[in-house]
């Protein structure tokens, strides 16, 4: 697996805004075959950075209907990154 194929996104919420700035974690989306060694060596290499630990989760996808048809989202990986001390990462840079 390539590691851009890792990192999906990242996700961009109240609370990963605030383990980001007080915890120096980063929460992103990852693939869902992707494991924690996957996510470590991904993030190194796309932002430069060292990682002290990496806790990874499995969300099950929602039953959703639109009318009559009814349907089930994907499921996904979620993976909370800490960063070693004195690293950050700005991939938010610039965005208001």
């Amino acid at each position: 697996m390539n590691v851009y194929d890792v990192i999906v996104k990242p996700i961009i919420t109240e609370k990963g805004t605030r383990i980001k700035e007080e915890q120096n974690k980063i929460v992103l989306k990852v693939a869902r075959e992707a494991n924690k060694m996957d996510v470590k060596k991904a993030v190194e290499t796309i932002f430069k950075v060292k990682v002290k630990d990496v806790a990874t989760m499995m969300f099950k996808g929602k039953k959703k209907r639109i009318g009559v048809r009814s349907g089930e989202r994907s499921d996904w990986k979620k993976a909370v990154v800490t960063l070693k001390e004195g690293q950050t990462v700005e991939y938010l840079e610039g965005v208001k």
